[in-house]
């Protein structure tokens, strides 16, 4: 980008401007160097924000703008409150009498004359939730959400420290899955957990839609849509249409269709393609079968249905649209993939083209509602079933930082993203020249003005059926490294959100769905937010493979925090056996992400790295000091006391990765690549079957309880 010399006065407008929107001024790298912000980077920043910098007159009568229509408003367009904050409402008024009317997120309703002094003080004790406040002042009147927060997130009324299984249920394989895991064999992990392991949870990757398509679109952390969920997880032979529909049943039996469930079993990776394809047609057989037998004669099935998309309204429709236009386009033309590619008249979903096209295609946007229905009651009766066999957590949810640039969100809810920039991060060892993430960043704007709604609700949703949720890259709610379109990643900069607000409406969420927050905190995180999410009960994520001193040596156990998740690692990282024999390293070097030069750096680095971890196991008096020198081959002495250091952390909850119970070499994702490695694809190394006959798994299993009972993790410890 060239940057061309500003006259000063410009430049003090754009530095203003930039202030007021939260573009940080630069940034230091984890190496002490700063990267200060460019005029050219502040300019590009805020022609992304909607304002118009081309000269220091457009600037400004783009700040004036925005200014009037603030003026105009009696009120800020949402007002977020804790319980503990000052009950009172800003008002643009320094003295005025007026009249207020609180309308209660129940519905009551009530009146109150006002003097203003700049604020009104509000009725005292007013109840969690989304209100509506209407302001009258003579013939100006504003109305506005009030949304009052609990202070802290839901924590359930015990000191009883817990333990989970993560999974990634893509993986999950038996004699009786179609090509990979679905919420019935979720609920054999879920039997087999609580009975071998005698655990609180079992954390699962994003269940999230995404586009099925490989090597792409596999990836959870990249979904289709944040609000609903991926039909693959679907258990076809457990619908309850299945016994009744002749023709499904004719296809189930099928040498043909017996011949392709049994190929994408036993393949070695999840065929996300050819799963997808194979459920659809099933489904469609059965929702025939359903209009059939139960919408047809409005049975108690077809209005549980109904009142399922009442609950869902607009963005349930807005997603069955979606799904319904891309199959028809891509039919049509199978050379378009992706939205931005479909002709221009169907861009908008409020187009007369996209109406025209909904009322000729009914049926078929009921279909993609009737399949997220399905998803949701199968994702309800696995949460039930978990709770019935003793989880106190039971599934624990993960909700992705990203969101497909061409997927239901940005064709749905575009006013909601950035246009002109993408999300990445700054240098450091990973990515000397920083990473760009290539999705669009939340507009703040957007947001604040609707209330924060879509935000509370994919809270709601990517934690429904659920007793935890994880926040993938927590520090969003803070901040973002945007990247303008058009600049080398590392001149991008961080620009600031609403981090109280949006903690507090997902406290409200939280306490809502009574469910337990845990965020991603790792990388480059200020220690003030991770003291905030702290102050607002968000539990922290630690790693063994990070919590270090400054020379590199590894914390004790006992210096982990009590308000947080301990875990070995992560899907982005490698396993502990992996870690062990270097299996990263020797991917990254084969594949071309790392020059030789690079690879011996990190292979002299894990060296250090390993010895460091041997001193701390024996430190902790988990490790006999004679296995000080083990080998590259990661022993089961060392892996099992890795599992005791987590154990015997204070924190409050502890995940084992299914990966690392299992001493599995390969991790499931290797960041840098996409079809030069199998990611989000790999099945668990035991069948469910074998998790309860294999003499291996259970010595696994054992080792684990053992942990967890004499660290009083166990479910069963009173």
């Amino acid at each position: 980008m060239v940057v061309h010399q500003m006259p000063d006065n410009y430049q003090t407008l754009l530095d203003t401007a930039a202030s007021r929107f939260g573009v940080e001024t630069g940034y230091w790298d984890i190496w002490g160097n700063r990267h200060e912000t460019t005029p050219a980077v502040k300019a590009a920043l805020l022609t992304s924000l909607g304002l118009d910098t081309s000269s220091e007159t457009k600037l400004a009568d783009s700040l004036q703008q925005l200014d009037a229509e603030t003026v105009n408003l009696l009120t800020p367009p949402v007002t977020v409150l804790l319980q503990s904050d000052k009950q009172e409402l800003a008002i643009n008024a320094s003295a005025a009498t007026g009249r207020l009317t609180l309308t209660l997120e129940n519905g009551q309703t009530s009146h109150h004359n006002f003097k203003a002094q700049n604020s009104i003080a509000l009725p005292e004790n007013l109840p969690l939730g989304v209100h509506q406040v209407k302001i009258e002042i003579g013939e100006n009147t504003t109305t506005s959400r009030l949304i009052i927060c609990p202070d802290r997130c839901w924590i359930p009324n015990t000191n009883h420290r817990t333990a989970g299984l993560a999974i990634s249920l893509y993986g999950v394989h038996s004699a009786n899955t179609w090509g990979c895991g679905d919420f019935t064999t979720l609920r054999s992990v879920i039997h087999w957990a609580a009975t071998k392991l005698e655990c609180s949870y079992i954390a699962l990757n994003p269940l999230q839609a995404i586009h099925n398509r490989q090597p792409f679109n596999t990836s959870p952390y990249l979904p289709n849509s944040t609000l609903y969920r991926n039909l693959i997880y679907l258990d076809i032979d457990a619908i309850p249409e299945m016994p009744h529909s002749r023709w499904a049943q004719h296809l189930r039996a099928s040498p043909r269709i017996l011949a392709n469930i049994a190929e994408l079993n036993q393949s070695e990776f999840v065929e996300y393609e050819k799963v997808q394809t194979l459920k659809l047609g099933f489904l469609r057989c059965l929702f025939r079968t359903f209009l059939q037998r139960e919408w047809n004669h409005n049975t108690t099935r077809a209005q549980q249905f109904r009142q399922f998309i009442d609950t869902e309204g607009e963005q349930l429709d807005l997603f069955a649209t979606y799904c319904t236009l891309d199959a028809h386009i891509h039919r049509t033309n199978p050379n378009i993939w992706v939205w931005p590619d479909w002709p221009i008249e169907f861009h908008n979903p409020a187009s007369e083209q996209v109406n025209a096209f909904k009322n000729t295609h009914r049926r078929t946007i009921l279909f993609h509602k009737y399949v997220q229905w399905l998803l949701d009651t199968q994702a309800e009766e696995a949460q039930t079933y978990a709770r019935a066999q003793g989880l106190s957590i039971g599934l624990f949810h993960d909700l992705p930082l990203a969101t497909d640039r061409c997927g239901f969100e940005l064709w749905a809810n575009r006013a909601f993203y950035i246009q002109g920039c993408r999300v990445g991060s700054p240098p450091d060892d990973f990515a000397p020249n920083g990473q760009d993430w290539g999705f669009p960043p939340p507009n703040t704007i957007q947001h604040q003005r609707d209330g924060y709604r879509l935000f509370a609700e994919s809270i709601r949703k990517s934690a429904k059926h659920g007793g935890a949720l994880r926040l993938d890259h927590v520090m969003r709610l803070f901040r973002l490294f945007w990247i303008p379109d058009g600049v080398e990643t590392a001149q991008g900069t961080y620009v600031q959100d609403n981090a109280k607000e949006l903690l507090s409406v997902l406290a409200l969420e939280s306490h809502r769905s009574k469910i337990v927050i845990v965020g991603e905190d790792l990388g480059t995180i200020a220690q003030e937010m991770r003291d905030m999410l702290n102050r607002f009960g968000v539990l922290s994520y630690r790693l063994f493979f990070f919590e270090r001193n400054a020379d590199g040596s590894f914390k004790a156990p006992d210096e982990y925090p009590d308000a947080a998740l301990v875990s070995s690692t992560t899907h982005d990282l490698p396993t502990l056996a992996g870690f062990w024999a270097g299996r990263d390293i020797e991917l990254r070097r084969s594949l071309g992400v790392l020059d030789a030069a690079a690879a011996e750096k990190w292979k002299q680095q894990r060296q250090q790295e390993k010895q460091n971890m041997l001193t701390a196991l024996i430190a902790a008096g988990l490790l006999k000091p004679e296995l000080a020198a083990a080998g590259p081959e990661l022993t089961g002495e060392v892996h099992n006391a890795i599992i005791g250091f987590l154990a015997n952390t204070p924190a409050q909850l502890l995940t084992i990765n299914q990966e690392d119970l299992t001493k599995e070499i390969d991790q499931q994702n290797l960041p840098g690549t996409t079809w030069e490695y199998p990611n989000w694809r790999r099945k668990m190394k035991f069948s469910v079957e074998d998790l309860w006959t294999e003499r291996t798994a259970d010595d696994f299993a054992t080792m684990l309880r053992n942990w967890l009972a004499q660290t009083r993790r166990s479910r069963l410890v009173a």
